[in-house]
């Protein structure tokens, strides 16, 4: 019995020891200094690439394009592919310059329809297609940029 109590000493000091360690390296971590970024060149050189590669692109030439975030409306959710398809070409019969995307995930396709940067248009949208498609829904998701 004697020899568990004087652990107790020993296992405190321990403790307290790497708690002056803690703190000492936490104090020294939070003084300012200089920071060295080592990389190679050939980085600068794609990210150079990929930015001429998008410009060329004028994004409507089917070419390389940044996506962004933003909004579409989901104008369709069951599945059935067929009514995807119906539902889509509705929307193109009325609204021919809206892109529309159909998507499936198990068990369901999914019509989106355009590419909008602020919610307010996309609540536009969905104004304008209330009495056409009852149930829709404003979607955030990465955009394509708009055809210019």
């Amino acid at each position: 019995m004697e020899q568990t109590a004087s652990y107790y000493p020993a296992l405190s000091r321990l403790i307290g020891c790497c708690l002056f360690f803690f703190i000492a390296i936490s104090a020294h971590a939070q003084t300012r200094g200089t920071l060295e970024i080592i990389k190679d060149p050939r980085i600068d050189t794609l990210a150079a690439r990929r930015l001429e590669a998008v410009k060329g692109s004028g994004g409507s030439t089917g070419g390389a394009y940044i996506a962004t975030q933003g909004y579409r409306v989901q104008i369709f959710n069951g599945s059935s592919r067929n009514d995807a398809y119906a539902a889509q070409a509705k929307l193109q019969a009325h609204y021919p310059d809206i892109r529309t995307y159909i998507s499936y995930r198990e068990p369901d396709f999914k019509v989106h329809a355009g590419d909008f940067r602020t919610r307010m248009e996309a609540t536009k949208l969905l104004q304008e297609l209330r009495p056409m498609f009852p149930v829709m829904f404003i979607i955030r998701e990465k955009i394509n940029p708009p055809v210019q």
